[in-house]
């Protein structure tokens, strides 16, 4: 059975997408200076970023946020 959200923007995209596609368009310093947390600082990498964020829901949110708005603004 699917389970289609047509109101939900992130349904069936994964955290690994979605940050991929953040350092791609950002890089990692530009990342850092727009969520102001320590995965993005201090020696970032995708593997230690995700396990952050998959752990802390506030940060995860603020990435979710982002990438809503790179997408919207590359969209325009």
């Amino acid at each position: 059975m699917s389970h289609i959200q047509p109101n939900n923007p992130l349904h069936g995209i994964k955290l690994v997408d979605i940050l991929e596609h953040l350092v791609n368009r950002y890089s990692w310093e530009e990342l850092a200076s727009k969520i102001n947390i320590n995965c993005f600082k201090s020696n970032p990498s995708i593997k230690s970023s995700l396990k952050f964020l998959r752990k802390t829901p506030w940060a995860r949110a603020k990435v979710e946020q982002l990438y809503l708005k790179s997408i919207k603004n590359h969209a325009s």
